[in-house]
């Protein structure tokens, strides 16, 4: 579990080092400084009605399953994100165009938190109820969208290469740019060969195969060590699921479309299996995650909670922000339940839209990988915002 100063004390030193700072630019967007803290004027509207995202605001007896749910695990997972919030500057906005407000309009929920091992089901479900308001999330009319999980998976490497570690996976190239570098097909015949650039040797090309799904995971050495390895760029490349591929060439059936199923058939055809991998052309690079993190890193900056981090597309939402899932397990059973937003990923593209971390190991790669349900969720937003909803 990571080590932090409490959050209250954290977000009091982040003000007073910022107060200076910002206390001239506060006033010239709407704020008055207080000489501690920089306290904002009413916010205008977050989502306008013309805007990507349809908000409808509803009362949280209205969420289905709200009352069921034990949200003290969403409370640890939101602290992590308030502390990330209170490093940067007060008038910084969040999410696209701001439509989230500012980092400050969500201060007073953050320090309101305290420590969050103090929350049972009962504290964590008055604390959001008090500090926040759920709206109901649609885009073109429509509130369903597709939920699908992952996991940190956990593989076997070596430092060098020799016997069966034979794949390697690379960290970012200095020549990476903004724009497509090369892609897998040609990263693995050998455009990087020779610059010094592998981290690390995997036995199993599936095994890299599925590091790059995931992002992250766990490396075992032969020694009996074990590091922790995260994303660190991308090569800006397209997704391409190759579980699609799968079913529409007929290499796996319906009931066999999940990441277990996947995997089987690809370890089962390891020749055509390779070729088949190719065919994604995003390449991730990885980085080692160095520290005491108590999980993998998201693209918020902050360990990934099991079961209470959500991966979204950041261009219609903002990170650290908490909502409620009304989904389903691949059995059908309601899965409902508070998350926050706190990652993304390749496939995850569109306004409902999300990705479930489950932790890591196969115990997670049982509930993950054969997740992609049709779900919507209701997004809370600090009751002290202005928000255009229904």
């Amino acid at each position: 579990m990571i080590r932090m100063l409490g959050l209250t004390a954290l977000l009091a030193l982040a003000l007073a080092a910022c107060e200076a700072k910002e206390s001239k630019e506060a006033r010239k967007q709407g704020a008055v400084s207080t000489g501690y803290a920089v306290l904002p004027l009413p916010p205008p509207p977050v989502v306008p009605g013309d805007g990507p995202l349809a908000l409808t605001r509803l009362d949280f007896a209205q969420l289905p399953g709200w009352s069921d749910d034990d949200p003290a695990g969403a409370v640890k997972a939101f602290h992590l994100s308030c502390a990330r919030m209170a490093k940067r500057a007060s008038a910084a906005t969040l999410g696209p165009e701001g439509r989230y407000g500012r980092v400050i309009d969500w201060w007073p929920a953050c320090a309101a938190l305290g420590e969050p091992d103090a929350y049972d089901q009962l504290a964590a479900r008055t604390f959001f109820e008090t500090w926040f308001q759920p709206y109901l999330v649609s885009a073109e009319g429509k509130s369903e969208g597709l939920f699908t999980g992952y996991y940190e998976t956990e593989v076997e490497g070596a430092f060098q290469r020799g016997g069966d570690y034979q794949w390697p996976l690379y960290r970012k190239p200095s020549d990476l740019g903004d724009g497509p570098y090369h892609d897998r097909g040609a990263i693995e015949d050998g455009a990087l060969a020779g610059r010094g650039l592998e981290l690390v040797w995997l036995n199993d090309p599936v095994d890299a195969f599925d590091l790059h799904i995931q992002g992250s995971g766990v490396v075992s050495f032969p020694d009996g060590s074990k590091r922790r390895i995260g994303f660190a760029a991308s090569n800006a490349r397209p997704f391409v699921g190759i579980g699609r591929l799968m079913l529409d060439r007929g290499h796996i059936g319906p009931s066999e479309a999940s990441a277990q199923g996947v995997r089987a058939w690809l370890e089962a055809n390891p020749e055509a299996g390779r070729e088949l991998m190719r065919e994604n052309p995003r390449y991730i690079f990885f980085r080692w995650i160095e520290g005491e993190t108590g999980g993998p890193i998201g693209a918020q900056g902050v360990p990934l909670t099991p079961g209470r981090s959500l991966a979204v597309d950041p261009s219609y939402l903002a990170y650290g922000v908490p909502l409620f899932l009304e989904s389903s397990y691949s059995t059908g059973q309601p899965l409902r339940r508070l998350m926050i937003a706190q990652d993304t990923g390749g496939a995850i593209k569109g306004p409902v839209r999300g990705d479930l971390y489950w932790g890591t190991g196969a115990a997670a790669l049982e509930i993950a990988g054969g997740m992609k349900q049709k779900g919507r969720y209701y997004l809370f937003l600090p009751r002290t915002l202005t928000v255009a909803a229904k």
